[in-house]
């Protein structure tokens, strides 16, 4: 009997333990041993979805959709660009055929396009005519005019200056040439235009005359920006021209080209990492 007794406790100690602790206090309730049964079923179906591996139609299904959205993001891109270019087109042309197509409809002439070439001949006759002596004369009085009226005079201004800077007339071209300065601290550099030069002449003779170049630097487009007096030995002309420079300023610099030229004002680079290739 004694061993017995012996194999039941070694069988079960916890309820031999319980049964000592309720000898011990019978006021103190003991607590119910809860046997684990089966999961829920919630739990069930999730512990089956993780152990759940892709079959071969899933799989399939995964890469035919990617496939065609890398392909449709694709077409988004090529057509987007073309669709801009022909939207903005379409839409310059029917501006400019607006001017005169009133005209022609009014004489019972109904020809799209009629009207945009005759707006295009009418331009190029007033290049013409404005490019003789009587044309500048009447342009001077017409300027005249208009600067005297309190506020067309300034939006004639502003309008003068921003067309001036794509003019091809070198002496009334607002931008001169295209520069590369050190700015705004050394190893970085930005894109301007020299606008004028200005002479600094020194009233005490100490430091001498200089010869400084005004450097306009865009910070918002085009519109606005920063202007500098700089020495001409301090700036870098590149190989770019005027017309391919306000391109890259207006693009955001996405249409800078991979390779720069410095064809003036190379030395000195060195000095901060840079070099330019001859």
């Amino acid at each position: 009997m004694a061993g017995r007794e012996r194999d039941r406790e070694l069988l079960l100690p916890v309820v031999a333990g319980e049964h000592a602790a309720g000898d011990e206090d019978d006021s103190e309730p003991t607590t119910p041993v809860v046997m684990a049964g089966p999961p829920p079923p919630a739990a069930s179906a999730r512990a089956l979805h993780l152990n759940h591996h892709p079959t071969g139609i899933e799989a399939l299904s995964r890469v035919i959709r990617s496939w065609a959205w890398k392909k449709f993001m694709s077409g988004c891109v090529i057509l987007l660009p073309i669709a801009i270019t022909f939207y903005t087109t379409w839409w310059f042309i029917r501006f400019v055929d607006g001017f005169f197509s009133p005209i022609y409809i009014h004489l019972g002439i109904h020809l799209f396009g009629l009207g945009f070439v005759t707006s295009i001949t009418f331009i190029f006759l007033i290049g013409v005519f404005m490019s003789s002596w009587l044309g500048a004369s009447l342009l001077g009085l017409g300027e005249f005019c208009i600067k005297r009226m309190p506020l067309v005079r300034h939006i004639y201004s502003a309008s003068k200056q921003i067309s001036a800077a794509i003019s091809p007339d070198q002496s009334s071209r607002a931008f001169k040439e295209v520069v590369i300065i050190r700015h705004p601290r050394i190893g970085e550099y930005a894109l301007g235009f020299i606008t004028s030069t200005v002479a600094l002449r020194d009233a005490g003779g100490v430091r001498g005359d200089q010869d400084l170049a005004c450097v306009y630097v865009p910070t918002n487009n085009l519109y606005l920006g920063d202007i500098f007096l700089m020495s001409r030995a301090d700036v870098i002309i590149p190989d770019l021209s005027v017309r391919e420079a306000i391109e890259i300023i207006l693009s955001g610099g996405m249409s800078v080209p991979k390779i720069i030229l410095a064809v003036e004002g190379v030395v000195g680079l060195g000095d901060h990492g840079c070099a330019a290739k001859d």
